[in-house]
């Protein structure tokens, strides 16, 4: 079990790039492929915290799930957020990697080399 857990989506081109740069630099993560086991609203929680971003950041605003269910709606609080991530996980941004008490988007991947 490794110390460092990457929110893997295959089909995402930067997620695969996030996951190759992880592996150059010899670490074999933990990989949620959070679509087919999507993280639940506590992991969520947990996740954003680490990240040190509002709820509001960790959404695709390009999805059509974001648009046909009004999340753009500024009067959403957070916990409807987090709802609506649980339901539709491809809502959550992309790729995630988290190790230990910290976390950071992969966009770009490089930029997950500040956590590790």
């Amino acid at each position: 079990m490794s110390d460092v857990t990457i929110y893997h989506n295959p089909r995402c081109s930067k997620s695969r790039q996030t996951l190759q740069l992880l592996e150059e630099q010899g670490i074999n993560p933990d990989i949620v492929l959070y679509l087919e086991t999507p993280p639940d609203r506590d992991t969520l929680k947990a996740i954003i915290i680490r990240l040190g971003i509002p709820v509001r950041e960790l959404i695709r605003t390009g999805e059509q799930e974001y648009k046909d269910n009004a999340l753009k709606n500024p009067a959403l609080d957070d916990e409807a957020l987090l709802d609506a991530m649980v339901r539709w996980p491809k809502l959550i941004q992309r790729p995630i990697v988290v190790k230990g008490n910290n976390a950071c988007i992969g966009r770009p991947p490089e930029a997950v080399l500040e956590i590790l």
